[in-house]
């Protein structure tokens, strides 16, 4: 059984659409303007969320340049955890604009907040839930920070272990305040790394909504996803690639978001129920399903052969399989070529 999780009132569950989540991050460049036209694409394109991460360089690290602090391949090879983080943080004075702007759209807006200041600030915004990135699901005093506020957690698993996760969801205050985000913390990620069916193995193992924080590119991954179960698809977007920023490598463009937002929903509305077909869809289509049927005109009293008796298209006589049990039998009437077979026409 999974607990019932919602955010600002919208429920979150396999039973409901798949919650896109547009993850503004770095991608405004260091432009307000710019923030405020990703928050207007993501609402053209379908996203029901919008997702900040709320740090300053000095909340998050320290400017130093000893070793561990200068990053090694990757897309930022070479620059410093500060330096990186000062590129790409949102300012704190932006917040309040960003949060009006997307609530003026209808979206539901949160963040990622990094330390206690962060969730201070978040607070006040009245933020509906808060997002523990994968970095920071080890760390236990923010969980139990952010969980006080009350409000819904949904925490990355990215390099998590299974007791990492255990005392995450435990500092969260369990299972039925908290949905799992299935990540792989690599950017990009590659798709064979993707490991999607991690999904319903995290469900099952701690009763809770699991989604997707993708880094693969483009929307496969996250349409799989929905098919395994997620119910949640969180994604980095820009305005276009080529513009640049930390994280524009890895980030969809508006049109990619707005096709992000109809794969996933039609995904998650072809799943439908587990059976093996639905009647109502189907029933239009029995012309072309086979039956039995009279192929010439048959007096009465005559003994029914294969000459007078076949299995063809349409579908509304007999099943086929009752052929066997037909040819032999004598005809109760004239029957005239052309008949859906049914016992009535049996002596």
């Amino acid at each position: 059984m999974v607990a019932p999780f919602a955010i600002a009132g919208r429920k979150i569950g396999k039973e409901h659409p798949p919650l896109v989540i547009a993850e503004l991050s770095g991608n405004h460049n260091a432009s307000l303007e710019r923030a405020l036209a990703l928050i207007d694409a993501a609402a053209e394109a379908g996203a029901e969320a919008i997702k900040l991460q709320t740090y300053t360089p000095d909340t998050i690290t320290i400017d130093h340049d000893g070793p561990g602090f200068r990053l090694e391949g990757g897309l930022w090879h070479g620059r410093t955890l500060h330096d990186l983080y000062a590129e790409a943080q949102t300012p704190y004075e932006w917040h309040g604009a960003l949060f009006a702007h997307a609530r003026a759209h209808g979206l539901i807006v949160f963040s990622s907040p990094f330390d206690d200041t962060a969730i201070g600030l978040l607070e006040s915004l009245d933020a509906p839930a808060f997002k523990i990135a994968s970095f920071e699901a080890i760390d236990l005093p923010l969980i139990r920070r952010a969980a006080r506020s009350g409000k819904p957690l949904i925490v990355s698993t990215g390099m998590t272990t299974e007791s990492e996760i255990e005392e995450a969801l435990d500092a969260a205050g369990g299972p039925n305040r908290t949905a799992l985000l299935h990540c792989v913390s690599a950017y990009p990620a590659r798709f064979a790394d993707a490991n999607l069916r991690a999904i319903p193995m995290l469900e099952a193992r701690f009763g809770c909504p699991v989604g997707l924080s993708d880094h693969t590119p483009g929307t496969a991954a996250a349409v799989a996803a929905v098919a395994l179960g997620a119910c949640i698809i969180e994604k980095h977007f820009t305005l276009a690639r080529a513009d640049g920023g930390p994280d524009s490598a890895f980030s969809l463009e508006p049109a990619e978001l707005k096709q992000l937002v109809e794969d996933c929903r039609n995904a998650w509305e072809s799943l439908g129920e587990p059976v093996l077909h639905r009647g109502e869809v189907e029933s239009g289509n029995r012309q072309f399903r086979r039956s039995l049927y009279v192929v010439r005109d048959v007096a009465a009293g005559a003994v029914l052969t294969s000459a007078d008796i076949r299995s063809i298209r349409p579908g509304f006589g007999l099943e086929p399989k009752r052929l066997p049990e037909i040819l032999g039998k004598t005809a109760a009437r004239n029957l005239n070529r052309g008949e859906p077979v049914d016992w009535a026409m049996v002596g």
